[in-house]
């Protein structure tokens, strides 16, 4: 009998409160705690903003978008320079809390995919479909086939034979041939080439690029994580199904409820955005859970909006600021710390770096710049059609879209999104996922600088008429 009474007695105790006194007490705040993570995750994000924006005031003059600053703010906190500081990592950044930073950052990245998809036209699509469609494909093709026939020796000496080559393959050629629609839009209001000839066929082969790029990460992840190609093929099909299924029903039915609710006449009201918000997490749901990738979903989502009455755009407007200002730069400083330049240190790396940039640049530089020329474009034309095309990062800032002016400002490098899904299925190993982000961070540095030298205003021809982009 005492024992029970011991028990119940036991039960009935007050407990103390958890996290009771905290500093006054002597508590570390930074010390990492299971059941409560909240602390450390807040020092985390404020030592990750604060970096980033002091990189972004230093390289906001070269005219370089904040991803640079994001990027290289984590390969700083990452092992390649504080991390080899005694004790840093282990107190800052422990192994046991970036699953919880992960996790914020990639219900961050869904919301980033889902405004991608707002923002893109695919009216803009069927303008100078001819000319667009041919400089779209060549930048699609070529790096791609210099990504696979690089990725042979790449595969040899760095990435473990229990990983499948044509996974490896595929991952590579994607990362080679993918550009982001976006990142042109930033570079074309900075240099004033949104109504040239030149900044309308990039923006058409942009947007058909970024539905060729996303559907060919698709298909590789599909294969990754089937078991074997008719499950991989089963995959597809089932994600062919939903997107149809998205297209000519649910679409519908959005815009029939922003009809209803008065969304399109004065914008969307909390009742229509909480459905937006639901359609968005059960579209991330459905494609994670059938084996591509819950982003997938989420750019499906954004593209269904109706852009009735400027609808995409107030939706754009209501999420753009906590996603660029919080979850992107977690998102692509996580990156960083996932590199380390350290492991690049001998010559073969070295060389293997600068054969992956030099390739990726002549791929789409050359490949849109030959396609642009035999489509009737001067070579400085066609030559800044190619330079706009190799760009790996994209940022909007107060772009035109719809007669209307989008006042955002993203930064983002798209390739990264498709290295950090390799780099998490154990495709690449840390040093290819290291060279590839350098690869990225310089294409993306001397994109902006390389433009402005061949298509000075001077040069330009403008288009008759403009037509609304982004």
């Amino acid at each position: 009998m005492p024992q029970y009474s011991d028990t119940i007695l036991a039960l009935f105790k007050k407990r103390a409160a958890t996290g009771e006194g905290g500093l006054l007490t002597g508590i570390d705040p930074s010390v990492f705690d299971v059941s409560d993570p909240l602390r450390l995750w807040i020092i985390q994000v404020g030592v990750i903003i604060m970096v980033d924006q002091l990189l972004f005031l230093g390289l906001c003059k070269l005219k370089q978008p904040k991803v640079i600053a994001e990027v290289l703010g984590g390969i700083l906190l990452g092992p390649t320079a504080f991390g080899r500081i005694p004790g840093f990592t282990n107190h800052i950044f422990p192994a046991d809390s970036l699953p919880y930073l992960s996790l914020v950052a990639n219900i961050g990245l869904c919301l980033f995919l889902f405004i991608v998809g707002l923002e893109i036209d695919t009216s803009i699509m069927k303008r100078n479909v001819r000319m667009s469609a041919i400089v779209s494909f060549a930048g699609i093709a070529l790096p791609f086939g210099l990504g696979s026939a690089l990725s042979i020796p790449l595969y040899n000496h760095f990435i473990n034979p229990s990983v499948q080559f044509t996974h490896f393959m595929l991952f590579t050629g994607v990362a080679y041939s993918i550009t982001a629609f976006p990142v042109l839009c930033r570079i074309l209001t900075e240099l004033k080439l949104l109504d040239t000839t030149v900044g309308i066929i990039v923006l058409s082969a942009g947007v058909g690029d970024d539905v060729i790029g996303w559907t060919l990460l698709a298909f590789s992840v599909a294969l990754v994580n089937a078991s074997s190609g008719l499950i991989a093929l089963w995959v597809l099909l089932a994600c062919l199904a939903f997107t149809l299924f998205l297209m000519f029903i649910i679409k519908r039915i959005l815009l029939w409820l922003a009809r209803s609710t008065g969304s399109i006449d004065n914008g969307p009201t909390m009742f229509y955005m909480t459905m937006v918000m639901i359609l968005l997490w059960a579209c991330a749901f459905f494609t994670d859970i059938i084996g591509v990738n819950a982003i997938f979903g989420a750019f499906l989502a954004g593209i269904i909006i109706p852009r009735e009455g400027g609808l995409a755009i107030a939706l754009t407007e209501k999420l753009e600021d906590i996603v660029s200002i919080v979850f992107l730069p977690l998102y692509f400083t996580l990156s960083g710390l996932k590199t380390n330049l350290g492991l690049l240190d001998n010559g073969i790396t070295w060389a293997f770096t600068i054969a992956i940039t030099c390739l990726a640049f002549c791929g789409k530089f050359g490949g849109c710049t030959i396609a642009s020329r035999l489509s009737g474009f001067s070579w400085r034309e066609a030559s800044t059609v190619g330079a706009l095309m190799s760009c790996k990062g994209f940022v909007f800032k107060d772009i035109p879209y719809s007669s209307r002016r989008l006042n955002c400002f993203y930064a983002n490098l798209v390739e990264l999104i498709v290295l950090n899904i390799g780099f998490q299925a154990g495709i690449l190993s840390q040093g290819v996922f290291s060279m590839f982000v350098l690869e990225a961070l310089t294409l993306t540095f001397i994109t902006t600088p390389l433009v402005a030298a061949l298509y000075p205003p001077d040069r330009r021809k403008i288009a008759a008429p403009p037509i609304p982009t982004c």
